[in-house]
């Protein structure tokens, strides 16, 4: 089976990315939704929470950070999972996901960019593992839900021992 959903043209760069996979003590997890209408197409799509490392910040930086503003969520940090490479062949870029697993000690408020809000219309799902499942596999009709379950399955499936 053929994963690359877009042609390879060039990557003319790399990101360091860092995610997490996010529960609370409930046994919930936490993951954003996106319903998007852009160049990726007119998709609704679910994604673990996370983003660019910013200059200067180290991994674990930017996972608080990333989680605060998209989830709205302290975590405590429980561990680094492990580094999945992905490419956006569309965009040209190349990405060193790097994901954590974290646990919820208070949600507030998110602090969404207009971007997220607006575009992307970004909001948080609270999911019991097999809800997060079959949203992923639901997202595999589009090329970017098939790009999202295949870099994110592997590391949800990594986690599941930890809950079961």
């Amino acid at each position: 089976m053929d994963l690359t959903e877009w042609p390879l043209e060039s990557i003319t760069h790399d990101r360091q990315i860092a995610r997490a996979i996010v529960f609370d003590e409930q046994g919930y997890f936490y993951f954003l939704k996106a319903e998007r209408d852009d160049d990726f197409g007119n998709v609704t799509v679910i994604e673990t929470a996370g983003g660019g490392v910013e200059p200067g910040e180290t991994l674990e930086e930017a996972i608080q950070r990333e989680l605060i503003e998209e989830l709205g969520a302290c975590v405590e940090i429980i561990r680094k999972i492990g580094v999945v490479s992905d490419y956006y062949n569309f965009i040209h870029r190349h990405n060193m996901n790097h994901y954590f697993l974290c646990r919820v000690q208070s949600i507030g408020p998110t602090q969404l960019t207009s971007n997220e809000k607006n575009h992307l219309h970004l909001s948080t799902l609270k999911l019991s593992y097999n809800e997060a499942i079959q949203m992923y596999e639901a997202s595999r009709d589009s090329r970017l839900g098939r790009l999202l379950y295949n870099r994110e399955m592997p590391v949800l499936k990594s986690v599941k021992g930890i809950f079961a």
